[in-house]
C-alpha cells in the first residue's frame, strides 16, 4: 500500500515537473519572438547599411589605386575629417571606446555618430590613410542599435542588447563571418564574461545582416591553405613559438598605436594641426618606402602574404603606418590591421621556422587578432570562417597561447578584463 501511494507521489510530481516545464518554455516563447524581431529588424537595416558602407570603402580604394597621387592631399582629407566632427559638435567622440562603455554603463551613443564615421573613414580611405574598416562597423552599429532601443523605449539594459546586436549585425554585413560576427559583440566588452542574454539577439541580427549583404552581392572573405600538415608534436611546438611570438606582436602593435596617440597630442595640441601633420607624415613614409602597400585596409597585401609574397618587415612598417595614420586623428579601425600585421608576420617566420607560410599567416592572423581584441572565442571562429576547419589544432592552440601571454594589453581603452587571464581571479580592471 505504502508503495502505491509512493508511485503515485512520483508520478503526480513528475507530472508537475513537466506542466511546470511547459509553462516556463511558453512564458519564454514571448521574449524570443520580441528579440527575434528587433533582431530581424536591427539585421536588415544594418546590412543595408553595412553594405552600402562596403561598397563606398571599395569605391575609394580603387579610385585611390587607380590615382595613387590622390595620397598627397591626406592632410586635407583629415581636415575635412576633423571640420565635420566639429560641425557635428562630435569632437569628443571616443569612437569604439564609446560603443563598449555605452553597454557597460547607461552612457549614450548619440545617432550623429553613424554618419560621422561613414564619411570619415571612406575619406581616410580615400587619400590613402593606414586604418581599417570594422571600427566603424562597430560604431555604425552600436550608434544605430542604441537609436532603435530609445525609439521602442527599451529599458537600459536591453537597449544595451540592442547596441551588440547592431555591431554584430554590421560586423558580419562588412567581413562576412556571421559566427564570428555574433559572439564578437558579446566578448569584447568585458573579458572574462559573456552577456550570454544577448546570444539569440546577436545570432539573428548577424544572420540576417550576412544574408542581407550575400543578396547585395558582397562575397565574404575566405583564404586558401593550400597545403595544411599533420598536427605532431613538432608541428605543435612551431605553431607555440609562433604563438608566443605574435602575442609580443601584438603588445607591440597596442603599445605603438596608443604612445602615437600621446604624442600628437603633446606636440600638437589643435586638431587640426594634429591632422594635417598626420598626413604630412604619412606622406613621406609613403615617398620613402616607395609603394603604397602600406596604405589603407591592405587586404591584397594579406592576399599575398598566402602565396609567400611579403616583404620580411612589412608588418613592422603596417604597425608604424597605422600608428602614424589614427594617432592624428583619421578615422578607421585596428582590426584588419592586424590581420595585415599577422599574416605578414605569420609569413616570415612560416619561412624561418619551416611551416608552410600559408598556414603561418592564416595561425598569425588569428593569433594577432586575439592578442589586440583580447577575444578568443571569436579569434577561433573567424579562423575557420576564413581558413577553414582543418587547421583547427593549429588554430585553437596559437590563439589559447596569445591570449594568455599578450597580458592586459588592448586596442581598446574601455575594454574591461573582469576576470584574471591567469588566475580564476575577479580584477576588474582596464586594458593599457
Amino acid at each position: 500500500m505504502k508503495r502505491k501511494i509512493s508511485s503515485t507521489g512520483e508520478l503526480r510530481k513528475f507530472f508537475l515537473g513537466m506542466k511546470k516545464g511547459v509553462l516556463h518554455v511558453l512564458s519564454r516563447i514571448g521574449v524570443l519572438l520580441k528579440w527575434a524581431l528587433f533582431a530581424l529588424l536591427s539585421g536588415i537595416l544594418l546590412g543595408l547599411v553595412g553594405s552600402l558602407f562596403y561598397y563606398c570603402m571599395k569605391y575609394a580604394t580603387e579610385t585611390r589605386e587607380a590615382h595613387p597621387w590622390l595620397v598627397l592631399l591626406l592632410p586635407l582629407g583629415g581636415l575635412l575629417i576633423v571640420g565635420a566632427y566639429r560641425i557635428l559638435h562630435n569632437e569628443k567622440d571616443s569612437g569604439t571606446n564609446l560603443v563598449l562603455s555605452a553597454i557597460q554603463s547607461g552612457e549614450q551613443i548619440p545617432l550623429k555618430m553613424a554618419p560621422s564615421i561613414f564619411i570619415a573613414t571612406v575619406l581616410t580611405h580615400l587619400f590613402g590613410g593606414s586604418a581599417g574598416r570594422e571600427g566603424a562597423a562597430l560604431q555604425l552599429g552600436g550608434s544605430i542599435g542604441n537609436t532603435l532601443g530609445r525609439q521602442f523605449r527599451f529599458d537600459e539594459k536591453d537597449q544595451h542588447i540592442m547596441i551588440m546586436c547592431g555591431m554584430s549585425a554590421a560586423f558580419s554585413a562588412l567581413f562576412g563571418t556571421p559566427m564570428a560576427a555574433a559572439i564578437f559583440s558579446m566578448e569584447v566588452v568585458s573579458v572574462g564574461i559573456m552577456h550570454y542574454s544577448a546570444l539569440v539577439p546577436c545570432v539573428i541580427s548577424s544572420l540576417t545582416a550576412h544574408g542581407v549583404a550575400l543578396w547585395l552581392g558582397i562575397a565574404p572573405e575566405q583564404f586558401l591553405i593550400a597545403q595544411i600538415p599533420g598536427f605532431t608534436v613538432q608541428t605543435a611546438a612551431q605553431t607555440a613559438l609562433l604563438a608566443i611570438l605574435c602575442a609580443g606582436v601584438s603588445v607591440l602593435f597596442c603599445i605603438a598605436l596608443h604612445s602615437s596617440e600621446r604624442l600628437y597630442q603633446k606636440f600638437f595640441k589643435n586638431p587640426y594641426l594634429r591632422v594635417a601633420a598626420g598626413g604630412v607624415f604619412v606622406i613621406l613614409l609613403t615617398l620613402l618606402v616607395g609603394n603604397q602597400d602600406y596604405n589603407g585596409a591592405g587586404m591584397s597585401v594579406i592576399a599575398r602574404c598566402f602565396e609567400n609574397e611579403c616583404v620580411p618587415y612589412a608588418f613592422l612598417l603596417k604597425i608604424l603606418f597605422t600608428a602614424v595614420t589614427l594617432g592624428a586623428g583619421f578615422k578607421g579601425g585596428e582590426i584588419v590591421p592586424s590581420f595585415f600585421i599577422g599574416a605578414a608576420f605569420g609569413c616570415l617566420m612560416g619561412n624561418l621556422i619551416g611551416l608552410s607560410p600559408a598556414l603561418t599567416a592564416a595561425i598569425g592572423m588569428g593569433a594577432v587578432f586575439c592578442g589586440v581584441t583580447n577575444c578568443p572565442i571569436t579569434s577561433l571562429l573567424i579562423c575557420f570562417e576564413l581558413f577553414g576547419f582543418e587547421g583547427m589544432p593549429y588554430f585553437l592552440l596559437s590563439v589559447s597561447i596569445s591570449y594568455m601571454l599578450s597580458g592586459y594589453y588592448g586596442l581598446y581603452r574601455s575594454q574591461k578584463i573582469v576576470y584574471s587571464k591567469y588566475k580564476t581571479e575577479f580584477i576588474n580592471r582596464k586594458t593599457h
